[in-house]
């Protein structure tokens, strides 16, 4: 596609989009107004989570005296790590307009096995985890099955699992019964820090590995006649990932213990959530499956007319829901050093609050799983401040409820601004 020659701004009649969609890459301006325009059309993404985050974190910090210490902020990464990889989860059946209301409790019954294969059993610690992951793929099919092949809605499915579940875990556990975690490396992953070298590097891997991945885009649209976004976008995106990456990194870089006993250095479930998140973004963005995943949200029957095999895409979500739920488990385990038989019982609401508040749609084809991040992030910014003011735990349900109903309202409105159809009974 050549790029056509375009007369001076004060005498052109075209757009700003007009412009970026005719081949022209435009400049920064242009690409700001363009998404001032999707903005004011109601595709908000996560910009209303930013903005609570940013809103309760200022309001927390003049509330509390310890919200902004070192020692918070890598509590604050730890506690969130295990929402933000099940928000993460629930994104991939989400974005389909389902739901997996057992996702929790996979994470906790096949830590259970894990648990039980490790203690009791006396199973290598690895052969036990990979049983875990096959159990959770299981799960995953099981339910794919039924949603997908047979046409069972999924809150139903999800809500059997979710009940049957928990007597499976009292069948491994026992009642009241309770297993201490006692592999080093399981400990480790929530507990441990990286040396401060480590965590430098791990920002230069993100800002290499940021525009490796975009420069790859930008030759994959050339080749395909695409246009591209102006490439001082990209400079912009690494500024941005430096300066609060290099932040980040410096206040978890401080001694967050005593002169006798250092803490200091990056969690080590930091490379592994960012790691996962980098992975799952790239299928949603970059490959078919990703693609065939936002059709099928959008309007499943356009998508298999189309020749989208939907069954097929649905199943695979929930298999991928199921195992990444795994992945949440087994930080819970290390974060809290036991399992018991009530492992993962009450996490999936959040979990489900975590996608929605980070402006995943409940209704099916928009959203990110950097979204179900921030959203988490959110969350655990609530949870943990209302901690730090001695709050009753009930406040924490009535704040979290009350952004969740926020939320959807906002992504409701935000679909009928864009012309969305709210169906109604």
């Amino acid at each position: 596609m050549s790029t056509p020659n375009f007369e001076p701004a004060s005498q052109s009649i075209l757009t700003t989009n007009d412009l970026i969609g005719s081949g022209h890459e435009g400049t920064v301006m242009d690409q700001a107004r363009a998404w001032l325009q999707r903005v004011r059309g109601g595709d908000m993404g996560p910009l209303p989570a930013i903005g609570g985050f940013v809103v309760l974190s200022i309001l927390f910090s003049f509330l509390s005296p310890f919200f902004l210490t070192e020692r918070n902020f890598a509590n604050l990464i730890t506690q969130a790590a295990t929402l933000v990889m099940l928000g993460m989860a629930l994104v991939f059946v989400i974005l389909l307009g389902e739901i997996d209301l057992s996702a929790g409790v996979t994470s906790g019954v096949t830590m259970c096995l894990f648990i039980v294969l490790t203690n009791v059993v006396k199973m290598d610690w690895i052969l036990s985890l990979v049983i875990a992951f096959i159990a959770g793929i299981a799960i995953g099919t099981f339910i794919g099955f039924f949603v997908a092949r047979v046409g069972i809605p999924s809150f139903v499915v999800t809500l059997g699992l979710f009940l049957g579940l928990q007597g499976v875990e009292l069948v491994l556990i026992g009642s009241g019964g309770l297993f201490r975690v006692e592999t080093p490396q399981i400990l480790a992953i929530m507990n441990e820090n990286m040396p401060l070298w480590a965590g430098w590097v791990m920002l230069a891997v993100i800002a290499l590995v940021s525009i490796g991945t975009t420069l790859w885009d930008r030759s994959r649209r050339k080749r395909a006649g695409v246009p591209n976004r102006t490439i001082a976008l990209l400079w912009i995106q690494l500024a941005v990932i430096l300066v609060i990456g290099g932040v980040v990194i410096a206040l978890l870089s401080q001694n967050r213990g005593s002169a006798l006993y250092p803490v200091q250095g990056v969690p080590i479930v930091v490379p592994f959530t960012l790691a996962i998140l980098w992975a799952g973004t790239f299928v949603l963005d970059r490959t078919k499956f990703g693609r065939y995943i936002y059709a099928v949200g959008g309007n499943a029957e356009a998508a298999r007319r189309a020749g989208v095999k939907v069954v097929l895409i649905r199943w695979v979500a929930f298999i991928v829901c199921s195992t990444l739920a795994v992945v949440s488990g087994l930080f819970s385990i290390s974060k809290v050093g036991s399992v018991d038989a009530s492992a993962g019982r009450d996490i999936v609401l959040s979990g489900v609050a975590a996608a929605v508040v980070g402006g995943v749609s409940l209704f099916g084809g928009r959203g990110r799983l950097m979204h179900a991040a921030i959203g988490a992030l959110v969350i655990a910014v609530i949870t943990n401040g209302l901690g730090l003011l001695n709050l009753p735990a009930g406040a924490n349900y009535v704040v979290t409820g009350s952004v969740l109903i926020l939320a959807a309202t906002v992504d409701a409105l935000s679909r009928r601004r864009a012309g969305g159809s709210l169906v109604r009974s």
